[in-house]
Formats: structure tokens, sequence, C-alpha cells
């Protein structure tokens, strides 16, 4: 963690702040644009990005901030629609099974318990639940800039993803790629959209962030094949009854004792 935090919410009311996160909401909104009356769940801060599916008409939205240095701070606005609240990332205070969609950014990269986390979203999640997930790319300028949220915590790269939600029973179904201009042009709206629309058809491995949609993987605990399993033989010859059948059984397995009836 760095000694000097950049707290989301100061960012996000800044100009680079509101120009990222537009940007940003383009891709997501790429990946669900249409969530009906779904549950959703924000972890980490996502108060930016939340309006995108909260609706008077929809379903239950909900802000869950991390009690961390960088999304603990709460907004001076807050968008109408949406409850917000201070959350433990070990011990989320909703029942099991209850939405149908949990996004999480600025999450991962500052929580000190990714894996704690993770399996905390395992369970607040229905089964055919779908998470929506944005972390710092490893190799991206993002990621080594002390000046945005993006760059307070731990990057990842998409193997390590991959791997981690693979551990927490959940399988990585699409990738993409998001905010490719560097941080310190962040405020140039214009040049913002025209490199984030090249980014994304030349080079979507290169966004500062990634954006990672996953499922359950309800059958990864299942074996691939049933084990097999044998039943003892019986021995039947019409007439017998079945003791008989049982000495003739044991008569025939070498036992000088059994008889058959």
């Amino acid at each position: 963690m760095q000694v000097d935090i950049r707290a989301a919410a100061r960012f996000y009311a800044s100009r680079p702040g509101e120009n990222t996160a537009r940007l940003l909401r383009q891709r997501l909104q790429a990946f669900w644009p249409h969530t009906g009356g779904d549950r959703v769940l924000g972890l980490g801060y996502t108060l930016p990005f939340l309006p995108l599916w909260s609706r008077p008409d929809r379903g239950l939205c909900v802000s869950a901030r991390l009690d961390t240095a960088v999304t603990r701070e709460a907004p001076s606005e807050r968008a109408a629609g949406i409850h917000d609240c201070l959350v433990d990332e070990g011990r989320l205070p909703f029942p099991e099974l209850h939405f149908d969609r949990v996004v999480l950014v600025h999450a991962l990269e500052v929580t000190h318990r990714p894996d704690d986390l993770i399996r905390s979203v395992w369970k607040v999640m229905k089964d055919d639940g779908r998470l929506l997930l944005v972390v710092p790319n490893r190799a991206g300028w993002w990621a080594h800039s002390d000046d945005t949220p993006f760059g307070q915590g731990t990057p990842f790269s998409p193997r390590q993803i991959t791997r981690r939600l693979a551990h927490a029973f959940l399988r990585a179904e699409r990738h993409d790629g998001a905010l490719f201009l560097p941080p310190v042009a962040a405020a140039l709206r214009r040049l913002g959209a025209v490199t984030e629309a090249v980014g994304h058809m030349l080079l979507p491995g290169l966004g500062g962030v990634f954006v990672i949609e996953a499922v359950k993987d309800v059958y990864s605990g299942v074996p691939a094949a049933p084990a097999l399993i044998r039943a003892p033989r019986r021995i039947y010859e019409p007439g017998l009854t079945a003791r008989s059948c049982a000495g003739r059984h044991a008569a025939r397995q070498g036992d000088p004792s059994a008889k058959a009836g």
C-alpha cells in the first residue's frame, strides 16, 4: 500500500476522475447493457458506476464501500436510488445467494485479504449470478501512477486473476481492457475517447485496467466421471433359498466348513 493515499472519492470528484469514470462506464455498459430487475451489489468503490444499472423501477442497487484507506471515504453527493454502506471485506452483511450481479472496482488491489473477499462474493451471489471485476493491469501505466486509486494497491496480470477466481470456484468468461490513455492525460476528454476506441480494437491487452466477467463454476467440485461401485456378486440357482446360495458361494471361495442347506 502506498504511503500517500489517493482516496477514490476525491479522485472521482476531480476533472481527471470524472473523465476516467466516463470512459470506464462505457466499457462496463458494453458488458451489461441491461440488468432488468436484477439485484446489483457494488463492492470496493463503485458509486461512479452503479448509476448505469440503478433506476427507480428496477431492482435493488447497493454500494458497499470497503473499509480501506482508498475506499472508506464517502462522496459529498450520492446518486439517487443507490443504498450506500461501509463493509468489511471478510464478512459482508448480506444474505447468501442474494444478488444477481456483483461489481468489484477498487477492491481486490486495495484489500489485504483478496481471497476472503472473493469467497464472500461467492456466498452472496446467486448460483446463476454474474461478477464484473475491474483490476489494474500490472503492465499498464495506471498501476504505477500514485495520482489515481488504481495505483494505490497490488496490480494483477490476467493469469493471476483467472487463477484466483478459479480457487474461489468462479470461472472467467470474458476479458477486455480499458483506460488506454496515460493517467497524465486523463483530463483530456476528446483524446481519451479516441484512445479508448483505438486501444479496444487493436491492443485490448494493454489497457490500464482489465475488465473481467465471471460466473460461478458450480461443476468444478464434481468429478468428471462417476465412481464405479461394484456390488457383491450373487449366485442364484433355481430351487435354492437365499441361505443355500450363501453356502454355495462360501464353498466356492474355499471355506470347507460352509455347506449348502
